[in-house]
């Protein structure tokens, strides 16, 4: 697995939490908590054939959520955001855009189906490929967004927010 779920805090609780292997040398097991809003580091950045898994239940009665992968975790100066992918769900938009420099790019809205229902487990899929990301939800490829952020590798964070639970990350 890529992505490290774990605060300062579980870091330090590590040494309590360790399994022996078969081989004999101690294998460490983290316990994230997917809490929302969620902040994950992307381990070594993005890349192409990479793939971030997020998957969850949207929440009973959801106005929006959004998924960002970022350049780091800076607030001032506010990180370069790769892809922000938001639900809209009284509008049934899925919108997507990306800020570098601190300019927000052309948002991008088209798609064949609003793929999110409320109280409902969903898997989005965001596979990194050379001149874009592309996007499935629930297996079905929804759309592609063309980089906007050059080095691919400097996209080292995860943002989760809005009405959803976490269920799994990857």
């Amino acid at each position: 697995m890529d992505l490290q779920f774990f605060t300062d805090e579980q870091t330090q609780q590590l040494d309590s939490r360790r399994l022996s292997s078969p081989l004999g040398s101690p294998v460490e097991v983290y316990f994230p908590r997917l809490t929302v809003p969620f902040c994950g580091h992307i381990k070594g950045g993005m890349r192409p054939g990479k793939k971030i898994l997020i998957m969850g239940i949207v929440g009973m009665n959801p106005d929006s959520f959004d998924i960002r992968l970022t350049c780091g975790d800076s607030g001032d100066p506010p990180a370069d955001v790769a892809i922000k992918i938001k639900a809209e769900f009284a509008e049934k938009q899925l919108l997507r855009n990306a800020c570098v420099s601190g300019e927000w790019g052309e948002e991008e809205s088209p798609i064949p189906y609003f793929p999110f229902i409320a109280d409902q487990p969903f898997r989005v899929e965001i596979l990194c490929e050379h001149p874009r990301f592309r996007v499935f939800v629930d297996g079905h490829q929804l759309f592609d967004f063309y980089h906007r952020v050059e080095l691919l590798s400097a996209i080292d964070t995860v943002k989760i927010n809005g009405d959803l639970q976490l269920t799994k990350l990857g």
